[in-house]
């Protein structure tokens, strides 16, 4: 049976190229069948990523069969997987973000979460003496999403392991980091033809916190100018964003790259609630700067209340 290997719902560059690494590796190194899929169609920045690198377009799958043999990649949470997860064969999990719980396994299974800060620089050390097989497709891939993950390094959820790697797959590529960060930046911040609520879904997660499950949605950006001329509409979007994704409130933090810090945007009193509460700050506004905030793990989740 050909395993699948797929990242969460909405998937970024971690999510959608760590699946087709860790394919690439059961191909070629484990000789096990695999099959990289993606839960929904990935973003502009992922999309530009697997054109640079020749790769297609993994097909969207909506639910897994029951015994479908599943190898999960960038997230452990029941909520931002296929409603019958629990029904597969589920025989890896990679991960780097906090354990969640939920899911069921029919045996012992791999299950690996490293503090790192992208989880193609996880496969990369469970992989060993194997990684020096990657090719460059492979080895672009893994770039990618390290720098997807950090900002290009300047994310404070940045480790030494992922730094170091990062250096080493831009010298073997023989790229510019800084200049091919600045163009998946530049696709990532190509809103053109994106709804307002795909804006607000393109790297969101729900999350429980205090007695309030909250949509926290982020959007990376090197030109915040671009968003926030759609402001008056992506604030209009919002409260039906909430209602039908069944939470009670969605947090969409504008990401500027460039200047490292947040905007978030306050479409009622209930967000405005929260926001003074987690951040500390009167808020007078329909937008609440933060400066150097820049990432939702680190910087954002811990500090939110309700």
């Amino acid at each position: 049976m050909t395993t699948l290997v797929f990242g969460h719902k909405t998937p970024d560059t971690d999510a959608t190229c760590s699946a087709l690494i860790w394919a690439w590796f059961l191909n070629e190194v484990r000789n096990d069948p695999a099959e990289a899929v993606l839960l929904d169609p990935c973003n502009t920045e992922a999309a530009f990523v697997l054109a640079h690198w020749g790769f297609a377009m993994p097909r969207v799958i909506a639910d897994v069969d029951a015994g479908q043999k599943v190898v999960v990649v960038d997230t452990n949470s029941v909520a931002e997987l296929p409603p019958a997860i629990n029904s597969a064969d589920v025989t890896e999990v990679i991960d780097h973000h906090m354990l969640q719980g939920g899911l069921s396994t029919k045996s012992p299974i791999m299950f690996t979460i490293r503090p790192l800060a992208s989880t193609a620089t996880v496969m990369h050390g469970l992989m060993g003496d194997d990684a020096a097989k990657m090719p460059d497709a492979i080895k672009g891939l893994m770039l990618s999403c390290i720098l997807s993950d950090t900002l290009a390094l300047r994310s404070p959820t940045t480790t030494d392991t992922d730094r170091d790697l990062a250096v080493e797959l831009a010298t073997s590529l023989d790229l510019s980091m800084a200049d091919y960060a600045a163009e998946m930046f530049a696709a990532k911040s190509d809103i053109s033809d994106t709804t307002d609520g795909e804006l607000i879904r393109f790297d969101s997660k729900i999350f429980d916190v205090d007695d309030a499950k909250l949509r926290v949605s982020v959007f990376e950006t090197t030109s915040p100018t671009t968003v926030l001329e759609r402001k008056d509409s992506i604030m209009a979007a919002i409260p039906a964003i909430a209602t039908d994704d069944g939470v009670d409130q969605v947090l969409f933090f504008l990401i500027d790259i460039l200047n490292e810090g947040a905007t978030l945007f306050i479409p009622n009193e209930a967000v405005r609630a929260i926001a003074q509460k987690s951040f500390g700050q009167e808020v007078d506004s329909d937008l609440l700067d933060l400066p150097g905030v820049v990432s939702r793990k680190k910087q954002i989740i811990p500090a939110l209340k309700v």
